[in-house]
């Protein structure tokens, strides 16, 4: 079954940035899309950034103009560059990927395979 590991959390100062990753653990030429989720503590669940394997992106209001989301799809990777960091954007944040969908998406439930999630604290 396909794992996903993501990596590249951390703390840091409103106006910041981090680079998360995620890194798949075989190649899967079934997987066209990948995705970003988050989930703050009391909130529920959401979507942040999506991309297919033809690059198309989808981002949450939210984050538009601020975080970009990329893959490499040598290394299985996917990434999520966060500028501008603020504290509303501290949550756990999760990778996604799903073996039937074909375009960018933002909802949860329909993605199959979840990373465990890495830690992004934004203090002001």
């Amino acid at each position: 079954a396909q794992q996903l590991v993501e990596s590249g959390g951390g703390s840091v100062q409103s106006g910041g940035s981090l680079i998360l990753a995620c890194t798949a653990s075989e190649y899967t030429s079934s997987v066209h899309v990948m995705a970003w989720f988050r989930q703050a503590p009391g909130k529920q669940r959401e979507g942040v950034a999506s991309v297919d394997s033809g690059g198309v992106t989808n981002y949450a209001d939210s984050v538009k103009g601020r975080f970009t989301i990329s893959q490499d799809n040598a290394k299985y990777t996917m990434y999520l560059q966060m500028n501008n960091l603020k504290p509303e954007d501290t949550a756990m944040y999760y990778c996604a990927a799903d073996p039937v969908l074909w375009s960018p998406a933002l909802r949860g439930d329909l993605y199959h395979y979840w990373g465990q999630g890495t830690q992004v604290t934004v203090s002001s």
